[in-house]
C-alpha cells in the first residue's frame, strides 16, 4: 500500500482526529517538529522552550515546537487555571503580541523575551479549555503526546523524506543547544527511530540528590543486564528522549493513548520495524522532581525515595535472571526451525522454571503457528522477536523475581552484571549502600557505558 493510502487509513481509523485545532504562526517548510506535552507546566514549559530557543537560527527554522495544553474535565481546577495561563503566554508569543504583560512572572519574563526573539515557529493545542478537554479514560501523557505527533504528521505528510522527524521531548526537560541539528543529521534512510542520551540534573539537597542516583542507576542498570543478554530491546525507554521518522510513525500507527508507560509500549511497537539506533552526540536532561501524577516512572520512584522508605529503593534484579534470559535467546537462535518440545525440553536444562514461564504464556501455541507462517530461520527469528518482545522480557524477569531469584542490593548488583559484561571496573567501598559521592561515581562511569 502505497504511502499516501496508509496516512488516509491512519486518519480515518487510527489518528485522534481533528477536534484540537494547531495555533501556529507559521508551519510552511517544516522539515522536524517537537511535541511537548504540558499538564500545568507553566513553571516548567518556558524552560524548556528558552533551551530549545538557544538552537542555531538555521536548525530552529525547519523546526515546528508544537506544546499540548492539556487536562481532563475532572482535572483540579488549580491545574486547569495554570493551563489557562500557560495558554495565554502561548498565546501571546505565537501571535506575537507584546509580553509586557507578563512582566509579573519575573522567574519567567527574561525567557519569554529570550524566545520571542529567537527564531523559533511555535505553536500550541488548547486540549484543555471546556469542549477540548482530553478524554476521562484515555486523557492522559500518551493521549497528550498522541494529540501533538498526530498533528505533526499531518504537517509532513506531503513529503515522506528520511529527515522529516517527530520529536518527543517534556514539559521539564531541557535540551542542548546542538539538540535539533544532531537529531536532524543522524537520520537517514537507514535511521528510523532514535533515542538521546540523558541525563538527570542533580538538584540541590543531598537527600534528592541520592533519589537520583538510586532511580538513574537502576534504569541504566536494566540496559546493561539486557546488553549482556543480548537482548534487542536493550534500549533506554524514557519518553523525552526518542525521535521518530514520519513514515515509521506512520507505519507503526501511531502512538498510544496510555496515561503511564507510553514511552515503553511505543518503542516496543517500534523496534518491531526496524533497529532503535541511539546518539550521544546531544543530550536531554529531565527533570527529578517528584511527583504522583502516574503510577510509575521518575516522579513517582522519587516521591517514594522521599517518603522515608530510601533503603527499600536499593535494590535491583539478581544478575542470574538476565543470565538465564541470555541462555534463553540464544536457545531460540540455535533451533529456530526445531519443534515446541524439543525447546521446551532444553529449557529445563537452563532452569527448570523457565519451561513454565513459557508453558504460562502459550509458547507451546504459539511456536507452531509462527513455524507455519516462517519460511526460513531470518523469518522466523523475527516472529520470534515480534512475540517475545520487550513486554515480554519485562514479565520474565518480574516471573524469576518473584518466583526464584528475588532483588539483591543495587551495588552488589551493579558489580556482578559489569563483570558478567565484562566492562570497566566500578570502584567503590564495598558497603551495602555507599556514600553519596561515591553512587554520583558510579552513576558517571554508568553514564559512559550506557
Amino acid at each position: 500500500m502505497k504511502k499516501d493510502a496508509l496516512l488516509n487509513e491512519y486518519l480515518m481509523n487510527y489518528s485522534v482526529g481533528e477536534k484540537w485545532e494547531l495555533i501556529a504562526d507559521d508551519s510552511d517548510d517544516i522539515s522536524q517538529a517537537v511535541v511537548i506535552p504540558a499538564y500545568a507546566e507553566k513553571e516548567m514549559l518556558f524552560f524548556t522552550l528558552a533551551s530549545l530557543a538557544k538552537n542555531p537560527p538555521s536548525s530552529l527554522k525547519n523546526t515546528l515546537v508544537i506544546c499540548v495544553v492539556n487536562n481532563t474535565e475532572h482535572s483540579p481546577a488549580s491545574d486547569i487555571e495554570n493551563n489557562v495561563q500557560t495558554m495565554q503566554i502561548l498565546d501571546a508569543l505565537v501571535k506575537k503580541k507584546s509580553l509586557k504583560m507578563f512582566k509579573r512572572e519575573k522567574e519567567i519574563y527574561p525567557l519569554l523575551n529570550m524566545i520571542s526573539d529567537s527564531m523559533m515557529n511555535l505553536g500550541y493545542i488548547n486540549a484543555s479549555s471546556e469542549g477540548f478537554e482530553m478524554p476521562r479514560d484515555t486523557g492522559g501523557v500518551g493521549m497528550a503526546r498522541k494529540i501533538g505527533m498526530d498533528t505533526a504528521l499531518r504537517l509532513l505528510k506531503t513529503d515522506f523524506r528520511p529527515g522529516n522527524v517527530i520529536i518527543s521531548l517534556d514539559a521539564d526537560t531541557l535540551v542542548q543547544n546542538n539538540y535539533l541539528s544532531v537529531i536532524r543529521q543522524f537520520f537517514s534512510p537507514l535511521v528510523k527511530t532514535a533515542i538521546v542520551a540523558y541525563e538527570h540534573p542533580m538538584p540541590e539537597h543531598d537527600n534528592e540528590q541520592a533519589a537520583i542516583c538510586c532511580y538513574e542507576i537502576f534504569l541504566r542498570y536494566w540496559v546493561l543486564g539486557l546488553k549482556y543478554a543480548k537482548s534487542p530491546w536493550a534500549f533506554h525507554a524514557i519518553g523525552s528522549t526518542i525521535s521518530v521518522s514520519a513514515d515509521t510513525y506512520l507505519e507503526v500507527r501511531g502512538m498510544n493513548r496510555r496515561g503511564a508507560g507510553e514511552d515503553f509500549y511505543f518503542l516496543n511497537k517500534l523496534a518491531k520495524v526496524g533497529k532503535i539506533d541511539y546518539t550521544k552526540e546531544t543530550c536531554v536532561y529531565p527533570s527529578g522532581r517528584l511527583s504522583t501524577r502516574v503510577p510509575f516512572g521518575t516522579g513517582k520512584r522519587i516521591e517514594r525515595f522521599l517518603s522515608g522508605s530510601c533503603e527499600k529503593e536499593y535494590y535491583l534484579y539478581d544478575p542470574r535472571i538476565f543470565l538465564i534470559l541470555s541462555e534463553w535467546l540464544r536457545l531460540v537462535q540455535d533451533m529456530l526451525l526445531r519443534n515446541e518440545h524439543e525447546i521446551l525440553k532444553k529449557t529445563e536444562i537452563i532452569h527448570p522454571r523457565l519451561k513454565s514461564f513459557l508453558e504460562e504464556n502459550k509458547f507451546h501455541l504459539v511456536w507452531p503457528k509462527m513455524r507455519r507462517v516462517a519460511k526460513d530461520e531470518k523469518l522466523m527469528a523475527r516472529q520470534f522477536n515480534d512475540w517475545f518482545d520487550g513486554f515480554k522480557t519485562l514479565k520474565l524477569v518480574h516471573y524469576f523475581t518473584r518466583e526464584v531469584f528475588p532483588q539483591i542490593n543495587m551495588f552488589l548488583a551493579l558489580e556482578q552484571i559489569i563483570y558478567m559484561l565484562n566492562s570497566s571496573e566500578l570502584h567503590y567501598n564495598q558497603q551495602e549502600i555507599p556514600a553519596l559521592f561515591e553512587q554520583k561515581n558510579i552513576l558517571r562511569c554508568l553514564r559512559e557505558i550506557t
